[in-house]
């Protein structure tokens, strides 16, 4: 098992980091309000990993805590819900803004998360309110605000930076129509990928 990876960031493509550590590079699928978090390419980072095999893959995801990552393997205990469906939940919603929703039973809230209907809100409600009774209550901080860029970039940039972000929202499993309208709501000349992908994310909840 794979429980923690020290290296350089080499590559950042939402939702995943290609992480060098001791010359092998690891391609790593994190939740974008991890993401958000990482430090800039060449610098060196420290992520906590939950490593899934499957019949036609092996998939290594991470995160920036270990609460974080306690969260995500409670997550993935529900019935129904799988890796993929647990990035994205974690994507649209912080860790502690997530377990507000469990906890006030916020399932209107829960349901605008990608993949999530209302049966699956239903069941994260009752069976993660148990499971949140066995963690510590202290276990997830509240969120830092994080900064937005303010550089002006050149139309060819700001493009690319939107298509990045669809492509991010429909690997998280948004529908890319879906995608393409959150995006083109948030979309602003002088915002990059990560921030256009976390204010669409916002918008949505």
């Amino acid at each position: 098992m794979i429980g923690r990876l020290r290296g350089i960031i080499l590559e950042k493509q939402p939702p995943q980091v290609l992480l060098e550590a001791n010359g092998v590079g690891y391609e790593i699928h994190m939740p974008m309000t991890c993401f958000y978090e990482l430090p800039e390419l060449n610098h060196e980072a420290i992520i906590f990993t939950h490593f899934v095999v499957r019949e036609d893959a092996q998939l290594l995801f991470g995160f920036n805590s270990k609460p974080e990552r306690a969260l995500f393997r409670e997550l993935i205990k529900v019935n129904g819900v799988g890796p993929k469906l647990a990035l994205a939940i974690l994507s649209g919603m912080s860790a502690q803004q997530f377990v507000t929703a469990v906890e006030r039973e916020e399932i209107a809230a829960l349901v605008k998360l990608p993949g999530v209907g209302k049966k699956t809100a239903e069941r994260l409600v009752v069976e993660m309110k148990d499971r949140f009774k066995g963690m510590h209550g202290d276990l997830f901080a509240a969120d830092a605000p994080f900064a937005l860029t303010s550089e002006v970039q050149p139309d060819n940039a700001a493009n690319d930076a939107e298509s990045e972000a669809v492509a991010a929202l429909v690997s998280l499993g948004y529908k890319p129509q879906e995608a393409s309208r959150m995006i083109s709501k948030v979309g602003r000349a002088d915002a990059d990928c990560e921030t256009l992908i976390r204010e669409a994310l916002r918008a949505a909840i």
